[in-house]
């Protein structure tokens, strides 16, 4: 482990991984400072438990106000997002822009050698040649609390500064210790999206302009033989109106909750048209019309590695929890008009247009067999075995 006495900033919640995570490094014999981050969003009962857990290990607690950035770089990208058409994923975008952009550079302000978080993933480190390390991330001990796939945008340059003391452990043994030590701490879990005061469409009503409009229910014959495309088939002129939605950005591709389409169903969302403001629905939820075997992406990043070579071979993650994937990565055709006008088409402005298809790190993915509902906007994560290679944003 690294030499004693380096200081240590611990982003402190109040919650029990961080508060474990604080007491291991102490006990360890680093300087440990907690940082609390103010975000505008939570309680107060958050930052006293963080005050008094910090209190307890005999470590200084230093509370900062982070509210603007997070306003300005995650609630303001979640709600323009939905804006667009596109499903967002606030946990990568907040780890990215806040806790190992903005709480990093106040760590390194702080004179501290290290910032390190409750995380359950893994850093390893690997001479490669004469004083120059390579920073692997890999899955932590605990599958069922990993949390590798929210943290691919993380870079080598970042990862020599980071530390994840919970890596190797299992939160059942982290909840033991805590309560072992007597350590004070939050008893409830932290939400997925920590700035919702309630139910997800409820906020989005209140903060967006939304327009009802009809729902057209589709349906599709299977595919032929040899061919993984499904014929499309509408039911009358155009489709069947079997309802009235109540604004797009309500809805996310697969969806069956909040469809109500009464005295019929289920339905699932298979598709939103923003240029004729139509939700399109199935009643089958495995219709071939909710399957994909390919997609772009966008704002991709490696990080343990330069870009391979193409074609490259790996698996794939789609959405947080989902098994992986056996996946093959290329190039993607450019100027990838596609995904361009993909993004245009759910809404866009055109003066903005996308800007991760500017750029260059911009990949095609091709699935070994076709997935259910792969959503534009929620991260692709790459893995080879427990290793996290990099990932990027998906664009359809």
């Amino acid at each position: 482990m690294i030499k004693k006495k380096r200081k240590i900033i611990v982003a402190i919640s109040g919650g029990v991984d961080s508060s474990v995570t604080a007491m291991i490094l102490k006990k360890a014999g680093y300087e440990v400072m907690g940082v609390f981050m103010r975000l505008g969003v939570e309680n107060k009962n958050a930052e006293d438990a963080a005050r008094h857990v910090c209190q307890k290990l005999g470590i200084k607690f230093y509370p900062v106000n982070l509210a603007p950035e997070f306003k300005k770089e995650i609630i303001n990208y979640f709600l323009e997002s939905y804006e667009r058409g596109i499903t967002p994923n606030p946990c990568v975008k907040c780890n990215k822009f806040i806790k190992f952009g903005k709480l990093l550079q106040i760590a390194r302000e702080l004179g501290a050698d290290y910032l390190a978080t409750g995380h359950y993933v893994k850093s390893k480190k690997y001479k490669v040649k004469s004083k120059k390390y390579l920073y692997k991330l890999i899955k932590g001990k605990d599958e069922s609390k990993d949390q590798s796939y929210f943290l691919y945008t993380l870079t080598q340059e970042k990862l020599q500064k980071i530390l994840f003391p919970l890596g190797d452990y299992k939160k059942e043994d982290i909840k033991k210790i805590a309560a072992k030590a007597g350590l004070p701490n939050l008893k409830t879990e932290s939400q997925d999206v920590c700035f919702l005061p309630g139910e997800h469409n409820e906020f989005l009503k209140g903060k967006i302009k939304l327009k009802p409009g009809k729902i057209i229910a589709l349906t599709s014959a299977k595919p032929l033989p040899g061919s993984a495309t499904p014929l499309l088939i509408r039911r009358g002129d155009g489709g069947e109106v079997v309802g009235e939605h109540k604004g797009l950005p309500l809805y996310t591709i697969g969806q069956r909750r909040g469809v109500e389409i009464g005295g019929t169903g289920p339905y699932y969302v298979v598709k939103c048209d923003y240029k004729k403001n139509i939700l399109y629905v199935t009643s089958d939820h495995d219709d071939p019309l909710l399957y994909s075997d390919k997609f772009y992406l966008s704002n991709v990043n490696w990080v343990s590695c330069a870009e391979p070579k193409f074609p490259f071979k790996c698996e794939v993650v789609i959405r947080y929890r989902h098994k992986p994937i056996k996946c093959t990565l290329a190039p993607c055709p450019s100027p990838c008009l596609a995904g361009r006008q993909a993004s245009q088409a759910r809404g866009a402005k055109k003066e903005q247009g996308n800007v991760a298809w500017e750029q260059d790190n911009a990949l095609f993915a091709r699935l070994e067999k076709p997935e259910r509902a792969i959503t534009a906007g929620q991260s692709a994560v790459f893995y080879k075995g427990d290793e996290i290679l990099g990932g990027g944003i998906i664009e359809i």
